[in-house]
């Protein structure tokens, strides 16, 4: 089966796109592994400074944000597309995290299997604590298995890295990079819905993986 149904859009390309019109395109059980970091207002809410939009957090301010109804549309179209097996890995800040994302995943054949702290190797904003972490949760499509699944067993629960900011949501080339490493082979697509800086892309390009990805903002026409 083909990956896409129509020639709209294309992989290893920077993909101009919404993400749920190009998840539309994508053909079902097609996607080895898929990453996804939904746009939300999140620590924004939590942290009010006043000078929100102003100088602190501008850049964040002004990307389209993801309601939970969007969020939710995204995952199950991410189940969708995901072969069984594959892997799903969700970024969420500290406050999602403490409320939970399993709401996010009913109706879909995802559970839940592991989860990466990122530790950013920089402090960040924060009023009461500073934040220098993000979190990774890795579902796996049903049925739940690791063996031949996931191949690399030496990748840590806490993971440091610094990395450049070339988007306001910049996430850690070879921490995925590795993630891709373990949950694909020759051949497999990796999938990004919300692109944004395209770091998926850039780790897929570093292993030879072929990329199908967008990002309604950042992407390329």
């Amino acid at each position: 089966m083909s990956l896409l149904k129509s020639s709209t859009y294309a992989i290893n390309k920077k993909n101009k796109a919404n993400g749920l019109d190009l998840l539309a395109d994508i053909n079902d059980k097609t996607i080895a592994t898929a990453f996804f970091d939904p746009q939300y207002r999140g620590v924004l809410d939590k942290l009010k400074y006043g000078n929100e939009g102003q100088a602190r957090g501008k850049a964040r301010c002004e990307l389209t944000q993801m309601d939970e109804d969007t969020i939710v549309n995204f995952i199950k179209e991410i189940d969708r597309v995901l072969k069984d097996s594959g892997h799903l890995f969700l970024w969420v800040d500290k406050f999602h995290l403490c409320q939970g994302t399993l709401s996010w995943i009913t109706d879909t054949k995802l559970n839940l299997v592991d989860m990466i702290v990122w530790d950013k190797g920089k402090i960040g904003m924060g009023y009461r604590t500073r934040r220098k972490s993000e979190y990774l949760i890795v579902f796996q499509k049903s049925p739940v298995k690791a063996k031949a699944c996931w191949t690399d067993h030496a990748i840590p629960d806490v993971w440091e890295e610094k990395t450049p900011k070339t988007h306001p949501h910049s996430k850690p080339v070879e921490l995925q990079r590795r993630l891709i490493a373990a949950t694909t082979v020759d051949g497999d697509v990796v999938l990004d819905p919300a692109s944004g800086g395209y770091s998926v892309f850039e780790a897929c390009k570093a292993l030879g993986r072929d990329f199908i990805g967008g990002d309604i903002e950042y992407g390329e026409d």
